[in-house]
């Protein structure tokens, strides 16, 4: 089976030869928020228009919320207003003694809490949907739409994904203590903030360093934990409108596996997009107008919703 941590350092490798990366230099800046009892993670709020629906922004692993959405950040700003932040153990995200799914799930409503946001849309990728899948089945009252991308459901079916994942997972418990450790000593050498201008032609530099704001400690914990997520047992139980957003030459998270998510969740809709699981970077011409349909389609039945039921 593909690491997709693996797949996101190659990606980085070849970033500069890769001509359909888009050639900017600025993205929206953002703000250290404090979120009460859980920690203090970054922050970039886009008002977007005026009485535009919230959209969060949730980004993959071994990735910052800059680093997965930052081609797409001015088009999806057209439409919504837009959240995003790095997640723990990520970045300048929340530290803690231990990583957990279901933390990253409830530090989204602790987020809206923080930006005064009652209900938003949840688009992720690949680990971002993963926490926004639980998310939306534990805060089904503040998850309004999904939209998931490059996303599985599980990850432990076949015999060789389970062997992997039970081995990898019982190291990682095994230097748990000692890989947090490690992690906060790398966190703590970080400037306090990330850039969010840099000079003409070094968008390349500035990607390097948002990959490499997250220690290779946090990605071992980060990886095993995520390894053991499987939403099987709820999933078809989610209710709020769903786009899946299928990365079609993906080595890291099967098709197969994201078409069956599709399938699962009631009235879900597909969108295919031609790329691998670094598309939302490395394909973003083909990548980021498919998620603008995926978000728009989602958005639409989210007021369709609202206006069915009064709200």
């Amino acid at each position: 089976m593909s690491n997709p941590n693996r797949d996101a350092a190659t990606a980085m490798r070849r970033f500069g030869r890769r001509t359909r990366v888009p050639d900017i230099a600025e993205v929206p800046g953002g703000r250290l928020v404090d979120l009460p009892g859980r920690g203090r993670t970054y922050v970039v709020d886009i008002p977007g228009p005026a009485g535009a629906p919230t959209l969060v922004l949730l980004h993959a692993t071994a990735c910052t919320g800059y680093l997965t959405w930052f081609p797409a950040l001015d088009a999806l700003a057209e439409r919504f207003r837009v959240i995003v932040f790095d997640q723990r153990w990520h970045g300048r995200g929340i530290r803690s003694p231990r990583f957990s799914v279901q933390d990253c799930a409830d530090d989204v409503v602790a987020v809206l809490d923080a930006v005064g946001v009652q209900r938003a849309i949840c688009a992720g990728y690949s680990l971002g949907g993963v926490v926004g899948l639980l998310a939306a089945h534990r805060h089904p009252d503040r998850v309004s739409g999904l939209v998931l991308c490059a996303t599985p459901y599980r990850f432990q079916e076949k015999l060789r994904e389970r062997a992997f994942h039970q081995t990898f997972g019982a190291l990682a418990d095994a230097f748990g203590p000692y890989a947090f450790q490690r992690a906060e000593l790398y966190h703590e050498r970080l400037p306090e903030l990330p850039d969010h201008t840099w000079p003409p032609g070094k968008l390349e530099r500035w990607a390097l360093a948002e990959f490499r704001s997250t220690s290779g400690w946090a990605l071992a914990q980060v990886i095993a934990e995520v390894g053991r997520f499987d939403s099987t047992p709820w999933l078809a139980g989610l209710k709020m409108p769903t786009a899946v957003v299928i990365t079609t030459r993906d080595r890291a998270i099967p098709v197969y596996r994201q078409l069956e998510m599709a399938t699962m969740i009631p009235g879900a809709t597909i969108h295919l997009v031609k790329g691998g699981h670094a598309s939302c970077v490395l394909a973003a011409d083909r990548f980021v107008p498919v998620l603008l349909d995926a978000c728009a389609a989602v958005a639409a039945r989210v007021t369709s919703s609202k206006a069915a039921t009064g709200e």
